[in-house]
């Protein structure tokens, strides 16, 4: 008997596999639905589980591309036959990390990709032959065991190719998200860039091996004092942190542990129901960053080392 663990459509006479999403973007600990369509091959396989893994392209400060980490996974189903031929669908609805990225603000994709990849683990499957499709199965899985916590097959470690298997995910920002950018908006200040960084920010309770950095252009009341104001939601379920930094360089996306641009670092707690005049709250926040700069210097940064640096404050 054969343990294999099979992405998407394995080929070879081997089961089919079709993920559909439900349409419409999820929201940061939000539900995200939909259904494992799955087709019996040549054979009966003995399904043993069916899982989905959460997969983010992260910058790797090498190739323009990034890498793929996975960074959730949920076991879905399981312990079924699934007979020649059988056409069966799971169902699924599952629970977003409340850190997972935004992919789209106002209707505007930003570049930031995720991604679902199926797995399907059988058991009676047969060993590939000359005919197979290479790379339809991933072989025999005898590796060690899962770290505790872990289901079994999950592989934390960075992927080298971003859309192996993967179905598009989006996900639009929360409330509490989108007031804070529209008053970064009505202040006068443009997104630049988005995109997800390896590492933790020091001092804060963020759990995934990454997180994002919304870029922004300075309002002109401060285009002579920074260059760009960087952004961070790290979310939970009673808030957010709200990280800002400010960089004097501007792009501060290099990723090779470079930090003398980044010139402060601050972080603001909001609650995801609270209600603010959000346009004069943030325009605080910005002058308490830049003020706070320019009187201390960049060694009174909250968390110093700031998310580029291999330094204190990176996880």
């Amino acid at each position: 008997m054969v343990f294999k663990r099979l992405l998407g459509s394995p080929g070879g006479g081997g089961p089919s596999v079709d993920t559909v999403l439900e349409p419409g973007p999820v929201r940061p600990g939000g539900t995200l639905t939909g259904q494992v369509r799955l087709v019996g091959g040549d054979t009966a396989f003995d399904v043993e589980q069916v899982a989905l893994e959460l997969v983010a392209r992260v910058r790797d400060g090498e190739d323009g591309n990034g890498v793929a980490v996975p960074f959730e996974r949920f076991a879905i189903g399981g312990g079924f036959r699934l007979g020649e031929g059988e056409a069966r669908t799971v169902p699924f609805g599952v629970t977003l990390p409340w850190e997972t990225p935004v992919t789209e603000l106002e209707g505007r994709e930003l570049d930031v990709r995720l991604g679902v990849r199926t797995e399907l683990a059988v058991t009676g499957a047969r060993e590939p032959e000359n005919g197979d499709a290479p790379g339809s199965a991933l072989g025999p899985d005898s590796g060690p065991d899962p770290a505790p916590g872990l289901d079994p097959g999950f592989d934390p470690d960075p992927d080298p190719d971003p859309d192996l298997g993967l179905d598009p995910l989006g996900v639009g920002p929360l409330p509490a998200q989108e007031a804070i950018l529209g008053a970064f908006r009505r202040l006068g200040y443009g997104l630049r860039s988005a995109g997800l960084e390896h590492g933790r920010i020091g001092g804060t309770g963020q759990r995934l091996p990454f997180h994002q950095e919304i870029g922004l252009t300075p309002a002109p009341s401060y285009a002579d004092r920074v260059e760009e104001i960087e952004l961070t939601f790290l979310t939970h379920p009673g808030g957010m942190d709200v990280v800002l930094e400010a960089d004097k360089r501007g792009g501060g996306n290099g990723g090779d542990g470079d930090d003398t641009g980044h010139d402060a670092l601050s972080r603001f707690t909001v609650g995801h129901d609270d209600a603010r005049d959000w346009a004069a709250e943030v325009d605080g926040w910005v002058r308490e960053l830049v003020e706070h700069r320019e009187a201390y210097g960049s060694d009174s940064a909250y968390g110093h080392g700031g998310p580029h640096s291999s330094g204190p404050g990176i996880g």
